[in-house]
């Protein structure tokens, strides 16, 4: 659940803001870290691995600087084994299975280029440190965006299998790409205090970069008003986070108290 907006302070607010942050790609990672060892090429497999380090790493950042913020004793570790499905606040788009590599892509276009204008519309927030691990980041988002676009575009217009194979894959993860853009108070909190990107100023954006890159690929672009899932924020998820949970969380809730250095 999320906390009571009407007596959030900044600081409060900021923490749940790094923690949805940290948890898209924590989760993110987590899946595309799933492709290791079974990549469709050797290049491709180290490729989607460095990926998955990269978003690792930066909820790791993202978690350390919540946790500062938040200035309860807490380890980042805590917020990463020792949370419930229910307490998480990663999009459901996150945390879908891996599927086919043409579905692992077109989740991946999707997120890549969210995040890439999501982060350039906090390189310039009113935190130093955390301006200056967007700004570290973003230089491999833009990395992201276009490794994951030229997929689209090689499996688009590509073989007749690969371009059914991508095409479903839009088709089926289309009603997950609304819940990007939600926004509550918590986002309002901090636009007004220049912490947080106002997303309506880039869906437009967001929306003409994928419907370019789709129609260049030859693939028909899902209806963008058809329903959309939502509540990923407030701690609702598909039973596939617990289950990926179970699996990422299993060992250190055995060992609890175990040193891992």
């Amino acid at each position: 659940m999320s906390p009571d907006t009407k007596t959030l302070t900044k600081q409060e607010a900021l923490f749940e803001y790094l923690i949805r942050l940290a948890d898209d790609r924590l989760i993110l990672g987590h899946r595309l870290s799933e492709w290791c060892g079974h990549g469709p090429i050797l290049e491709e497999d180290i490729a989607l691995a460095n990926i998955a380090l990269d978003y690792i790493g930066h909820a790791a950042s993202l978690y350390e600087y919540a946790v500062e913020i938040e200035n309860e004793g807490r380890h980042r570790d805590d917020l990463v084994y020792f949370r419930n499905d229910v307490e998480y606040k990663n999009l459901k788009l996150t945390e879908l299975p891996k599927g086919d590599f043409g579905f692992t892509v077109a989740r991946q276009f999707l997120f890549s280029a969210f995040s890439y204008f999501l982060y350039e519309g906090l390189s310039d927030v009113d935190d130093e440190q955390f301006r200056g691990m967007v700004q570290k980041h973003l230089k491999e988002i833009k990395y992201h965006l276009r490794h994951s676009r030229e997929w689209v575009l090689r499996l688009g217009d590509g073989t007749e299998e690969s371009h059914e194979r991508i095409q479903n894959a839009f088709n089926d993860i289309w009603t997950y790409v609304g819940e990007l853009f939600f926004q509550d108070e918590i986002d309002e909190f901090l636009h007004r205090e220049n912490l947080a990107a106002d997303t309506k100023k880039f869906k437009s954006d967001w929306k003409e970069l994928v419907v370019d890159t789709l129609e260049e690929a030859t693939l028909e672009v899902p209806n963008f008003d058809q329903f959309m899932v939502e509540g990923s924020r407030q701690g609702l998820h598909t039973e596939h986070l617990g289950h990926l949970l179970a699996e990422m969380q299993h060992l250190r809730r055995s060992y609890p108290d175990a040193d891992w250095e």
